[in-house]
């Protein structure tokens, strides 16, 4: 039976570019950036940290346009899966030509990231 271990949230901007992927990958880097999980050997008995089940779920503008393969390359481990909403945050700032902005949308997302385990 999978138990939760953990579930982390985090927020990720891309100021410039207006790219959600981009904002994906920030949110969900910064749900992990300071955690261990020493409980996934020492109290859940695994033996390859590939045997955690890594869910994400990440509310972003533009849903659509995220590339799943992208955003789940910042975990290291586990069996990952991705779930993209619609949500987060439009802000508006200022265009830079030279950053190749296309507009003035700095776009922020929202991350939760829950490690599951096998318990028997």
């Amino acid at each position: 039976m999978l138990r939760r271990l953990i579930i982390e949230m985090g927020m990720g901007v891309d100021q410039h570019g207006q790219e959600p992927t981009v904002a994906c990958a920030r949110a969900v880097r910064n749900a992990i950036a300071h955690n261990a999980l020493p409980g996934v050997w020492e109290v859940a008995g695994l033996t390859d940290p590939d045997q955690m089940v890594v869910e994400v779920r990440v509310a972003v503008p533009y849903p659509e346009q995220v590339r799943v393969e992208e955003v789940l390359a910042v975990l290291p481990f586990g069996q990952k899966s991705l779930q993209v909403e619609a949500g987060g945050m439009i802000v508006h700032g200022r265009a830079i030509p030279g950053l190749q902005d296309r507009n003035d949308e700095m776009l922020v997302a929202v991350a939760a990231v829950t490690v599951w385990v096998e318990v028997t």
